[in-house]
């Protein structure tokens, strides 16, 4: 049986945070695991931001139920899922995703949660697992499922690394530099060739 694991950011919709800080007005939230590698240190940083400009929780969902998916996302997921089975594991936070879930009908997610005092103001945050991405794929081979994975940024390269297929998505030069071993492609067209071969292999 094979499986397809997709980052949902940059691939399917747009980076949120970058989004939500255009929506709210503060440029500082726009940083992403495109530019910083290490998601505590981000989260840090995102939170004395949040904290600063007085942002709570449904500051962020309001300003999240603005974005709408790439152009083009809709028909690949409606045409993969007719093909295979699709996982979305992100680093992303549940809080965001609940409109486009609907919108992508459902795919098997697994995100981080934002924690939010009493008052609304974002004060943590939970991830769903540690190196989850990774961790996501072993398991699911261990199950004897073929893994294509793809994503665009730092955080997905050992996802990438540890399925049986891969390739990046319109990842920035600095990503493709650092990581020439793995393909990159541009466009939903050559992803969906990509995954075509992938599942001919034998499951």
């Amino acid at each position: 049986m094979h499986l397809v694991c997709l980052d949902l950011e940059g691939i399917l919709v747009p980076e949120f945070w970058v989004e939500i800080s255009k929506a709210v007005g503060v440029p500082e939230l726009s940083r992403t695991t495109r530019e910083e590698a290490n998601f505590d240190k981000l989260m840090k940083s995102r939170l004395d931001i949040l904290e600063k400009n007085n942002l709570k929780l449904d500051d962020l969902k309001q300003a999240a139920n603005l974005i709408e998916p790439v152009n083009g996302a809709l028909d690949f997921v409606r045409e993969l899922r007719q093909r295979t089975q699709l996982a979305i594991l992100s680093d992303t936070f549940e809080q965001f995703t609940e409109r486009f879930m609907e919108l992508f009908s459902y795919p098997l997610l697994f995100a981080n949660v934002l924690q939010a005092a009493p008052d609304g103001s974002v004060i943590g945050y939970k991830l769903w697992q540690q190196e989850g991405k990774e961790a996501a794929v072993k398991i699911f081979k261990s199950m004897n499922l073929k893994v294509f994975a793809a994503g665009g940024s730092f955080n997905n390269i050992s996802m990438l690394r540890t399925a049986d297929s891969r390739c990046l998505f319109r990842a920035p030069q600095m990503i493709r530099n650092k990581c020439p071993d793995i393909p990159c492609v541009d466009s939903f067209g050559e992803l969906s060739a990509k995954i075509s071969r992938f599942l001919r292999q034998p499951g």
